[in-house]
């Protein structure tokens, strides 16, 4: 699907507030209602937004330390992927997982209230695959966070 201006218009609005009513997106965009709503629907409808979603304060709801687990591994076929992608799914900790390019083969961004909490989580996981390596770093200081993707320069 190709986002014109006015998809784009609306998906800013939409990325920096979900809730806000479609009448009033429509008039920020120049559009009434009915054809403000089609056009979301029809992002929705061709996944363009795949969905809307409270965003939580992670220190309010005891989840207020961030870890960046890099693993390296000497298995790299689809069967082990598909295990570890398994297994890794079964954690409500992990908050992102990639596959990566360069030293590090995967790398884990892992949410948990404290230390203790994230030891215990390291040996369930390596309790259930071998991993040849895991390196660990705590976060000291969120300086950056958004979920707003740029949708401008990228036409």
């Amino acid at each position: 699907m190709a986002l014109d201006k006015i998809d784009k218009k609306i998906l800013t609005i939409m990325q920096k507030d979900a809730t806000v009513p479609v009448a009033q997106i429509g008039r920020k965009v120049g559009l009434s209602t009915t054809p403000c709503w089609r056009r979301i629907q029809k992002m929705e409808e061709d996944g363009v937004i795949t969905g809307r979603v409270a965003i939580l304060d992670p220190a309010k709801v005891n989840a207020g330390v961030s870890v960046f687990v890099a693993i390296r591994t000497r298995e790299h076929s689809h069967e082990w992927l598909t295990k570890f992608s398994s297994i890794v799914e079964k954690f409500p900790e992990v908050m992102e997982f990639y596959r990566m390019s360069g030293d590090v083969d995967y790398l884990l961004r892992v949410v948990v209230p404290d230390i203790g909490a994230y030891d215990d989580f390291y040996r369930r996981l390596i309790a259930q695959i071998s991993l040849n390596d895991v390196s660990s770093s705590f976060s000291m200081e969120q300086i950056k966070y958004t979920t707003q993707l740029p949708l401008s320069g990228f036409d």
